[in-house]
């Protein structure tokens, strides 16, 4: 009986998974360099302002604003 087969299809899950890992990596790490990149922009007061209450807003419900 020959071992082939089996070896084979070792080596094919093996290359696939490698290869859907770096597509993973790739794509992840694309996403990481965007957020960084909006980091460093500087932004209009308002949108400051809408960031700020969306952190300060954890839970869900609407703070009103003092004015």
């Amino acid at each position: 009986m020959s071992h082939w087969p089996y070896i084979i299809a070792a080596y094919a899950l093996t290359v696939g998974g490698m290869a859907g890992l770096a597509l993973v990596s790739w794509l992840r790490m694309r996403r990481a360099e965007k957020q960084a990149s909006a980091l460093s922009k500087p932004l209009a007061s308002s949108e400051v302002e809408k960031r700020i209450s969306t952190a300060l807003d954890t839970n869900g419900v609407k703070v009103a604003r003092q004015p």
